[in-house]
């Protein structure tokens, strides 16, 4: 089906798209790419690796070549120097306005702890926005979410944001580290815990939740070679029991009192190996030994890479992907240890990757649409706090409201777009959804803005190549901001009727003679007005078209 089309149909009609995973659309593995590395593969590279691409960090892949830039944008890593703040007023813990929360005390118990987590809760989604928005080049942020929705967590299950802020960045640190370490990580983290009643696991009444997730959705996955049992569910339970939470250190601990300290016997998908009892503070050992256990599965490998597939490259895994995709990516997983980065690196380095039909066939997330679009257009956040947090608070709100709220996936299996057959990524798309995508875009490019923000056209349009030329200046717009080329009668209609308004089609001079003027005195109302007028009805027009929302 045409993408463009697909865009436009009513969700009944988009219920009959059918996903399927047999035959062929590709045939490209991972052998190394050796083709072209000019706009269409740079900005195919970032827009898929970061969250949109400004011309700057295109002049700066083109610059360094694919290699280079691949392995900048895998190994590029940061720490990050802010925190939430209160931006809410009094706090029961002493916390005041301006300072952060994160490593407060626990309410006084007779304070009602709920209502300071409600007022927390938005100032750590808020705060998740700008690090988003401020991101390096760095595939960093788009791995962070990435994992944020494979080992997904809801905050207001959690119930205390100061665990969630550090869950947020426990995946962050480990986001291009190793896979073992991540999942033992994740398995041991107070938000974790709490979300999957681990903390509540004991040997009385051993807890499934997080044994099921653990296997089912963070490591061997529901894939068709994928046989582990109840049985294995229950042994890992029972190996899991005993670890608790320390509100005040914001720790996780054992207590060896409540762990199972039987043997526990797994079946035959994981060779019938068994987890020795053990007693004492040895039992907290008993994890090591049930995820050696479970990475002893090669499926482990399938799974993630499956998973990272469909994130960054296409939702669809047929045979042909299977085969020369999948299963050499697994194995570079495993033959390094579960390192990611080895992993993205072939990835993004494949004639796979750059194959022209995985280029432009992803429906932007929520995420990608709305961080992505304040990113390459430049859009100025307040400096400051409180404005800061009001604007970035809008911007989750607005995601929210597309389907993807930062923080609350819907589920432990996280997003549907992510996973739920056979739409997939689709499912970013309805009749109520589009509409408040066309709505945000209108509203930023407009003189009025959108919750004190807007796009500034004249500073974007001046980073292109050669503004004052309106062919070059629609080809650049159309670089960055398209995935899909577009017809010589569209971009004639870009120039001759947005930027020439109606003039002789052969009239360039009338932009750039407008463009010239503006630039010689930009504090000029009227000269200003007539070069923005027309940007703005340029980018709004390319906005609203079906084409905008693919990456």
């Amino acid at each position: 089906m045409d993408r463009r089309q697909f865009l436009t149909l009513s969700p009944e009609s988009r219920q009959t798209v059918k996903a399927t995973t047999t035959g062929a659309r590709t045939d490209s593995g991972t052998n190394a790419y050796t083709g072209a590395f000019d706009t269409a593969q740079v900005v195919h590279l970032l827009k898929r690796t970061m969250f949109g691409a400004t011309p700057a960090d295109i002049a700066w892949a083109k610059g360094l070549g694919m290699d280079a830039a691949v392995e900048a944008l895998i190994t590029t890593t940061s720490t990050i120097a802010t925190s939430p703040l209160n931006t809410y007023g009094d706090d029961v813990t002493g916390i005041a306005p301006g300072a952060t929360w994160v490593n407060s005390t626990p309410p006084p118990v007779a304070t009602d702890d709920l209502d300071l987590d409600k007022m927390r809760r938005p100032t750590y989604q808020a705060w998740w926005v700008s690090i988003m928005l401020s991101q390096g080049r760095s595939i960093q942020e788009k791995m962070m979410l990435f994992w944020a929705n494979h080992f997904s967590i809801e905050t207001d299950k959690v119930l205390d944001a100061r665990l969630v802020y550090r869950y947020n960045n426990m995946l962050r640190a480990n986001a291009l580290g190793n896979f073992k370490t991540l999942v033992k990580e994740v398995t041991l983290a107070p938000a974790m815990l709490i979300y999957l009643n681990g903390n509540l696991n004991g040997k009385e009444a051993a807890d499934e939740n997080y044994g099921r997730e653990l296997q089912e959705l963070f490591t061997v996955g529901k894939g068709p070679d994928s046989h582990y049992t109840e049985d294995d569910v229950r042994a890992a339970a029972r190996v899991l029991t005993g670890f608790r939470v320390d509100p005040v250190t914001m720790t996780s601990y054992f207590e060896t009192t409540q762990h199972d300290i039987t043997n526990k016997e797994f079946s035959d998908f994981y060779l019938n190996k068994k987890v020795s009892g053990k007693t004492g503070p040895d039992g907290a050992t008993e994890l090591d030994d049930l995820l050696a256990i479970i990475f002893s599965s090669n499926e482990v490998a399938k799974h993630i890479v499956r998973k990272i597939y469909r994130f960054f490259v296409y939702y669809l895994i047929d045979d042909a992907v299977e085969a020369n995709v999948i299963t050499p990516l697994a194995a570079i997983f495993v033959a390094n240890n579960y390192d990611i980065t080895p992993v993205l690196r072939a990835l993004f380095k494949s004639e796979h990757f750059y194959d022209p039909l995985n280029m432009a066939c992803l429906i932007k997330s929520p995420v990608d649409f709305t961080i992505g679009m304040c990113r390459e257009f430049g859009v100025q956040f307040p400096s400051a706090y409180m404005d800061a947090y009001t604007a970035w608070d809008t911007m989750r709100d607005t995601m929210k409201n597309m389907l993807q709220d930062i923080g609350q996936p819907p589920l432990v299996a996280g997003w549907d777009a992510y996973y739920q057959e056979p739409q997939y990524h689709e499912l970013w798309i309805n009749t109520d959804t589009l509409p408040k995508r066309n709505m945000l875009s209108d509203m930023l490019i407009s003189n009025g803005g959108f919750a004190n923000l807007k796009i500034d056209v004249l500073t974007f349009a001046d980073k292109l190549s050669d503004p004052s030329n309106p062919v070059t200046l629609v080809n650049d717009s159309l670089d960055l901001m398209y995935r899909i080329e577009v017809s010589d009668a569209t971009r004639a209609f870009l120039k001759n009727t947005l930027l020439l308004s109606g003039q002789n089609p052969d009239s360039d001079y009338y932009w750039t003679d407008a463009w010239n003027t503006y630039k010689a005195n930009p504090g000029d109302a009227a000269s200003r007005q007539i070069v923005e007028s027309r940007l703005q009805s340029l980018y709004k027009y390319l906005m609203d078209l079906s084409e905008y929302q693919l990456a």
